[in-house]
């Protein structure tokens, strides 16, 4: 008798990671009823994601409130799936990574009493307000969940430290999946939209892509970045700085206000999925703060710079795919200087390996569940 598997996610990254496992469980209907609701935590970008990968939702809660409050959101959410679950009845939930859907959809599962799958777990900063409140809703959903499935070592000693020792696996992440897939998707449709859009060519000038966005950044540490930012365009004007800046006001006054003149520094929306992934294909190193970005580039051979005083990705940093440095200006433009000046550098973090996986982390988890559920 098959499984109902019942996805839960309501974000952009969280669709992104879940929408190759999608995919791939829907590829076994004999043994899973795949069924997907998403909170529309996000609205916009989470529709991006869904119709590029070509996911259609079964429930969409529809839950986005302008200036939504963490308590809103939260309680709506519990509100909105505890009689969808109730009907359903599925055999298992499967919640990604650390927002607030993901928080509050293990906890509705865990009121109904329905086993919680947790994709990307064991992730830790050891900071409870950094990132914020990322860091409170991924510890809440790990101790909720029946089954982890973690993307490094490092991610699961964190949960064996914190007590949950069953069911415990390493899997890499499936954001690797998804960009894989999604690079393939975009080579077979054909890259000049991208190229038309970005106004590339086939001009050999060095792409810088920066990216951030964190709530912890905000107010100063914002100032600093895009003071170093603009330091950088000034000392390499031949290269180009791509910086698809994030709706939210703390982010765009800064930005605008300090770099809106500079004339190699491009300004832009946020990107779509597909365009982020074409642009990290293209871009000669990252600077960031986003998690997803510091898994996603090293699969690419692109080294990144993490403008964030802690991380809960430490693997890479250790791997030498990124570099923790801060949200000082002097350090920020220090770091990204020595990658444009020193091509030993460089090449030392380009060519070393990936610690998060090799693109087969859904079949690993697919086939680990599937062993459980329906054994030989």
């Amino acid at each position: 008798m098959r499984k109902k598997v019942f996805f839960i996610f309501g974000t952009r990254p969280e669709a992104i990671k879940m929408a190759p496992l999608i995919l791939y469980f829907q590829r076994f209907p004999e043994y899973w009823d795949t069924r997907i609701c998403v909170s529309a935590q996000h609205r916009e970008m989470l529709d991006q994601v869904l119709a590029f990968f070509t996911i259609q939702p079964d429930f969409d809660l529809n839950l986005m409130r302008a200036n939504q409050s963490l308590a809103g959101l939260s309680s709506r959410i519990l509100e909105g799936l505890d009689p969808i679950l109730s009907e359903e009845k599925p055999d298992f939930v499967v919640v990604q990574g650390d927002t607030t859907t993901a928080c509050m959809g293990a906890l509705a599962a865990y009121y109904r009493q329905i086993p919680v799958v947790h994709i990307e777990a064991g992730l830790r900063s050891g900071n409870k307000l950094s990132p914020f409140p990322e860091e409170v809703n991924r510890i809440i959903a790990g101790h909720i969940a029946s089954w982890h499935f973690a993307p490094t070592n490092g991610a699961a000693q964190n949960l064996l430290a914190e007590g949950i020792q069953s069911n415990v696996f390493v899997t890499g992440n499936t954001v690797i999946d998804a960009l894989l897939l999604g690079l393939d998707k975009i080579k077979s449709e054909g890259t000049e939209p991208f190229e038309q859009q970005f106004q590339l060519g086939n001009s050999d000038k060095k792409i810088i892509l920066v990216t951030g966005h964190r709530r912890e950044s905000f107010g100063e540490p914002f100032e600093a970045i895009c003071k170093a930012l603009l330091k950088f365009a000034e000392r390499y004007p031949e290269v180009e700085i791509l910086y698809p800046v994030h709706l939210n006001p703390n982010v765009q006054e800064p930005v605008f206000r300090i770099l809106g003149k500079a004339p190699n520094i491009r300004l832009m929306d946020s990107l779509s999925y597909p365009q982020l992934i074409y642009i990290l294909s293209r871009c000669h190193f990252i600077l960031t703060d986003s998690g997803g970005i510091q898994e996603e580039a090293p699969a690419l051979g692109k080294p990144v710079l993490v403008m964030r005083n802690v991380t809960e990705r430490m693997e890479g940093v250790l791997a030498g795919t990124a570099q923790l440095v801060g949200t000082e200006a002097t350090d920020i433009y220090t770091a990204a200087c020595e990658l444009m000046d020193n091509p030993e550098v460089y090449e030392k973090m380009a060519k070393a390996v990936n610690p998060y996986g090799d693109g087969t982390t859904c079949q690993q988890i697919e086939t680990l569940l599937r062993s459980h559920v329906f054994p030989a």
